[in-house]
């Protein structure tokens, strides 16, 4: 089915791609009350919030991610897209991680126990790959000019780098967000959701012609499912090896080499 045409295709296509995104965040947000309300067993309870928080994030990645690449002279406008549905995710996924490397990192510290994490896990990669079948289906509808249903399938290598490059790059952004993300938390909510998708809109800005900086391997697997499929290795190492080694040595960091910085941070977990 084509995509209708008017005087402004462009305006049209990216009114339809945002409202996509933004009806995807209001289903989730609905979904999310009505298991409040009715689901009152923690697994279930934790298991479908993980899945449902991992679906929004990468079904809205993609589609960022397709409109970004209608406008490559233009990098403040996937910029500003990635900040504000930084914002969106920060405001309305409360509770959850949507990353593997988050859960490693609390499971590291101690704040979740390894059948929690396990579930969340799970939870997360069935999210991550229902999410890229769901946006295949939905691109082969043709709703815009650019929504092809064989993109989804195609491999479209993020990796503009060597390897050991590639590795630094998304080890360092991963070591950088976690290690905010864990010393933040007494900042003021309001404030503390602007800082964190600032600092993914700058970490996006800074690696995302080398890696595309994605520094979360649920997302990486659901954004570039084929590469991994034609060569996994390489894709293992940079986008599941990488950001685990930069959670490692940040807990390591602040552990050993910044102990008053690790040591207010549990005090006042404790508290």
């Amino acid at each position: 089915m084509a995509a209708p045409r008017g005087p402004w295709p462009e305006v049209q296509d990216t009114c339809t791609s945002l409202g996509l995104m933004l009806s995807i965040v209001l289903s989730v947000a609905l979904a999310r009350g009505v298991l409040r309300r009715h689901v009152h067993r923690p697994t279930a309870h934790t298991f479908v919030s993980e899945f449902l928080a991992t679906f929004q994030l990468c079904f809205c990645t993609h589609e960022l991610q397709l409109l970004g690449e209608q406008e490559p002279g233009h990098p403040t406008w996937p910029l500003t897209l990635t900040y504000f549905f930084s914002l969106v995710h920060g405001l309305t996924l409360v509770g959850t991680s949507s990353n593997p490397c988050g859960v490693m990192m609390q499971m590291l510290l101690g704040e979740m126990s390894p059948e929690t994490g396990a579930m969340r896990l799970l939870a997360q990669l069935m999210a991550a790959l229902g999410s890229r079948y769901c946006i295949g289906a939905l691109w082969s509808l043709g709703l815009t000019r650019y929504h092809v249903g064989e993109r989804s399938f195609a491999c479209r290598n993020p990796i503009h780098v060597d390897l050991p490059k590639a590795v630094v790059v998304e080890a360092i952004c991963s070591f950088i967000f976690h290690g905010a993300l864990l010393h933040v938390q007494e900042v003021r909510a309001k404030l503390r959701i602007h800082m964190l998708a600032a600092l993914i809109t700058f970490l996006v800005y800074a690696g995302g012609s080398l890696t595309g900086a994605i520094f979360n391997p649920a997302l990486a697997l659901s954004l570039h499912f084929k590469c991994f499929d034609e060569a996994f290795l390489q894709f293992f190492i940079v986008y599941w090896l990488a950001p685990s080694l930069g959670i490692l040595l940040m807990i390591l960091t602040f552990s050993l080499f910044l102990p008053w910085l690790y040591n207010n941070h549990t005090t006042n977990k404790k508290e």
